[in-house]
């Protein structure tokens, strides 16, 4: 185990969100029986393969790759007024608040280069720039109980993450892209973006945050047509 990291692990395992293929089965019933069988398996393995206080080696900015990102929009894009925007974030905390864009900009800024790695079999470099998710959460004051994080967006995409990944140093609530502002194609005014997760689980256009101690039936968008839930890089 101390030979590998995390990524060449579950490379080597076959135990990757990406290695599923759930998505390219043409079959809810297949999906719905391997993700029974393995999910459990693959959720433990990852979470525990997981350092939320290590970070992912960032890669140099001359290796970014604006054309490369691909636009894959749920269902439409939302429009949104920046001067209306409120990030609610709220559920099992002990101050549940509303921070407008300007808000957000007044903390500080975290820019990570990273490699954005979608389930269908793409990659893109991107640099991304924001508010560290772990800082939010600080802020509002999660219960001892809490575990899980939700995310709710503007087009009607939902995700749920783990605490942990959450608290990553690498995790961000992103509103810049390579340096400038967020475009609303890639989620603006606000989206995830973290090193250790496959791209469907990177909400854009994200509106609300809530902390909970368990998982809801609905999980995800992909998840709860077959994708893994924990999605791990």
């Amino acid at each position: 185990m101390q030979r590998f990291n995390r990524r060449q692990f579950l490379q080597i395992a076959g135990l990757s969100g990406s290695s599923l293929l759930l998505g390219g089965c043409g079959s809810d019933l297949f999906a719905g029986v391997v993700g029974q069988v393995t999910e459990p398996l693959n959720q433990r393995l990852e979470e525990l393969l997981l350092n939320p206080q290590k970070p992912v080696p960032e890669l140099p900015v001359s290796q970014i790759e604006p054309d490369k990102l691909i636009v894959n929009s749920f269902d439409f894009t939302p429009m949104i007024d920046p001067v209306k925007y409120r990030l609610t974030i709220d559920g099992e905390v002990n101050h549940p608040m509303q921070l407008s864009l300007n808000e957000l900009y007044k903390l500080p800024l975290t820019s990570v280069v990273m490699r954005h790695v979608c389930v269908e079999g793409w990659a893109a470099i991107v640099q991304w720039g924001g508010v560290r998710l772990r800082d939010l959460i600080q802020l509002a004051q999660p219960k001892d109980t809490v575990c899980y994080v939700y995310f709710q967006s503007a087009d009607g995409y939902y995700e749920s993450w783990d605490l942990r990944s959450c608290l990553h140093p690498q995790t961000l609530m992103a509103y810049q892209k390579n340096g400038e502002q967020l475009p609303i194609d890639n989620g603006a005014p606000l989206r995830l973006a973290a090193p250790i997760k496959l791209g469907y689980k990177h909400s854009k256009w994200v509106t609300r945050i809530m902390l909970t101690s368990n998982l809801l039936p609905s999980r995800g968008y992909w998840e709860d047509r077959g994708y893994e839930w924990f999605a791990g890089l």
